[in-house]
């Protein structure tokens, strides 16, 4: 049976950040993660620069990338009308199938092992960790870190809040040639029952994402239909799909993505990323809070393992505390800006009285995202 001191359950942004942050503080380390890099993922891939100096500290070299620098947001209503402000810190886009193949390789480099199957469960007792693997293997692990993401069949075996509930949202994505979109923009355009962001990642590709209401895609039940139908109702959205040309053979989705409070801690195992909660999509920072919370998930972690004197108990609590002063404002006004854009109605009175005031839309973003993090 294999022993670590740490044992991360997915390798996605968080895993990945997580893995990097931990065996650059001597940490021996093991990922669990179902499919192996890259690939693509469903995600509006603009990362705020509040995580940049982080990532870089880590050893991710940006450089020759050339990635395009974003620091202008464009809000447009259903009927088109629109608004366009400045970010207060910007930040830059990047593909998840660009990003986390980096990110992978630099842990491998740096000593991170890496084992590509699903766990089956995760038992503590005896002040230590077992995991299960598929098909019949088992680590033994002082600490394990939960990094799943939004649809894990984890979830709902360590959740205790969130087992019964559902969630109405279904996202799409899919990246395209289009040259009408600049460079330095990211575009939220709303339509009914959802909204779809669009940006620019590496090599020139623009990034579609877009979240709509379930029930305001079943009755047309066709990814392609229902653009036509629904979202080609908005002008930008409708020049967009005139003119881009797809790149992905078909649109990725996922379905019943949950926006709701989750649990910090399971059965002392230390959550993260998307395990801990997500913020929603429109607010644009997504990625960068999860890489945020795996960077205060590894701190508690490595407190707790060069500390003899300091109780499980005690950190769990110190990391639970520590979460929600970074992330609960942030995410409770994600839910509002959501809110605002869903309601037509108020969302197209809002941005008549904002057109008047860009000071007030500059502000709502801000309380969206952080100060700039380092190491």
């Amino acid at each position: 049976m294999k022993n670590t001191e740490v044992l991360i359950i997915g390798g996605g942004l968080a895993g990945l950040t997580a893995a990097l942050d931990l065996v650059s503080n001597a940490k021996q380390v093991v990922v669990v993660e179902k499919k192996p890099y890259p690939r693509h993922k469903v995600c509006g891939e603009y990362i705020s620069n509040e995580v940049k100096p982080y990532l870089e500290h880590l050893g991710m070299d940006f450089e020759p990338w050339s990635l395009p620098q974003i620091n202008n947001l464009q809000l447009s209503t259903q009927i088109g009308k629109s608004i366009s402000v400045s970010l207060p810190l910007g930040g830059f886009g990047m593909s998840r199938y660009a990003l986390e193949e980096q990110l992978y390789r630099l842990a491998m480099e740096k000593g991170v092992e890496f084992i590509f199957t699903s766990v089956v469960d995760v038992d503590f007792q005896e002040n230590q960790f077992e995991v299960s693997l598929l098909p019949e293997d088992k680590i033994l692990a002082k600490m394990v870190l939960g990094a799943f993401g939004k649809r894990s069949n984890l979830e709902t075996k360590f959740s205790s809040k969130n087992k019964d509930q559902k969630s109405p949202w279904l996202a799409v994505k899919s990246h395209f040639i289009y040259d009408g979109h600049p460079e330095n923009l990211v575009a939220l355009h709303n339509f009914s029952g959802g909204y779809a962001g669009i940006s620019q990642v590496e090599d020139g590709l623009v990034n579609l994402c877009y979240l709509a209401r379930y029930d305001s895609f079943k009755p047309v039940g066709d990814i392609d239909e229902f653009n036509h139908r629904t979202l080609c109702k908005n002008p930008y959205l409708n020049e967009f799909f005139n003119k881009a040309k797809p790149r992905f053979e078909k649109p990725l989705s996922i379905a019943q993505i949950s926006f709701g409070k989750k649990t910090l801690v399971s059965k002392h195992m230390l959550r993260c990323g998307d395990s801990a909660g997500m913020i929603h999509p429109l607010c644009g920072n997504g990625m960068a809070m999860a890489i945020h919370g795996a960077k205060i998930a590894s701190k508690y972690v490595v407190g707790f393992l060069d500390q003899a004197n300091m109780s499980r108990e005690l950190m769990e609590k110190a990391y639970q505390n520590e979460w929600n002063a970074k992330f609960g404002r942030r995410i409770w006004w994600g839910g509002k800006l959501q809110n605002l854009m869903m309601h037509t109605k108020w969302f197209n009175w809002g941005m008549q009285t904002v057109t008047k005031s860009k000071t007030i839309m500059e502000a709502m973003i801000k309380r969206t995202h952080g100060e700039p993090i380092l190491n």
